[in-house]
């Protein structure tokens, strides 16, 4: 493990460049896995300066590919980085980069979604909460087929302070695309807050925004609808809407935080009257209405013959 002590400025020795090492290692991009890899150093160079100054810092890669970003966290004069990628072809490319960087580059051949990382970094880096964020990053070019389920853990990982928040507020930088085709990027920088802006349970809170939004070109309250039993639906969700002070006719879209703290507050009062609220699937009240026909249906049937 490298040392976290004072360090020169590292840069990488001559290596082919990514298109070379694409070509190389006779690597494409999965359509289906909607992969798409980032070959300008320039470009890579610029996304990992948003992530600030990490000379020094510890840092989380997840899905390097054929190593783009991964060379420009190197030349970042990093103490150590960690790489996780699921797909093996890219191990080749990324073990060319480790011989280059000896004791700089730590590679794991794992999924991100099930990999420990709240073991991987020393014990020394950990931070409480309050304080300021460690010195550990995430970076990464996120496929957008990971993207979503990958933030959910995430951010279900900061509420419970574990995972990769473990070791306090740790930040993230992250690359966000819509298609294989297009070379825009999106990157966005996120720090954890001290304090939640909505303070329930992940479980609720992804709940309610879940149900909301599964309507997202409707009314608001045709999703929070969904939160309700039928035969208590219409009363209840006209109840949640009144509580939380929120215009049924406004789209999802159109809610703030503010709104969702309300809503979130409104339906937790709701939960805590009836405990059994929280478990109700609306899906599972509806798989079962098909069977009961389905069954009523097969029983006029037999009756006929």
């Amino acid at each position: 493990m490298a040392a976290s002590g004072t360090l020169g400025t590292f840069r990488l020795p001559p290596l082919p460049t990514i298109r070379e090492i694409i070509k190389l290692f006779k690597l494409q991009a999965a359509k289906q896995l909607s992969q798409n890899f980032l070959l300008d150093l320039r470009l890579t160079d610029k996304i990992v300066r948003k992530a600030g100054n990490l000379r020094n810092a510890y840092v989380y890669e997840v899905g390097p590919g054929p190593g783009g970003i991964t060379r420009s966290i190197l030349n970042a004069s990093v103490a150590e980085l960690l790489v996780v990628e699921k797909d093996s072809r890219f191990l080749p490319g990324l073990q060319m980069l480790s011989d280059a960087a000896p004791g700089k580059l730590r590679i794991v051949h794992g999924d991100v979604l099930t990999f420990k990382v709240e073991r991987a970094f020393p014990e020394s880096l950990k931070r409480q909460w309050e304080d300021d964020p460690p010195n550990v990053h995430i970076i990464g070019n996120l496929p957008f087929n990971v993207s979503t389920p990958l933030i959910i853990k995430w951010l279900e990982n900061v509420s419970q302070r574990d995972g990769p928040f473990a070791y306090g507020r740790t930040q993230m930088t992250l690359t966000f695309q819509k298609e294989v085709a297009e070379v825009d990027v999106g990157v966005v920088h996120f720090t954890p807050l001290t304090q939640p802006k909505i303070e329930q349970p992940f479980k609720l809170v992804e709940k309610v925004v879940q149900n909301v939004f599964q309507f997202r070109r409707k009314y608001c309250h045709r999703g929070l609808g969904m939160l309700f039993p039928e035969a208590q639906r219409l009363e209840r969700t006209g109840r949640l809407l009144q509580w939380a002070d929120v215009d049924p006719t406004l789209r999802p879209c159109q809610l703030s935080v503010s709104h969702f703290k309300s809503l979130c507050d409104g339906y937790r009062r709701m939960c805590d009257e009836d405990p059994h609220l929280f478990a109700y699937n609306f899906r599972e009240e509806l798989k079962n209405s098909k069977h009961a026909g389905q069954d009523r249906e097969a029983g006029r049937e037999s009756r006929s013959l």
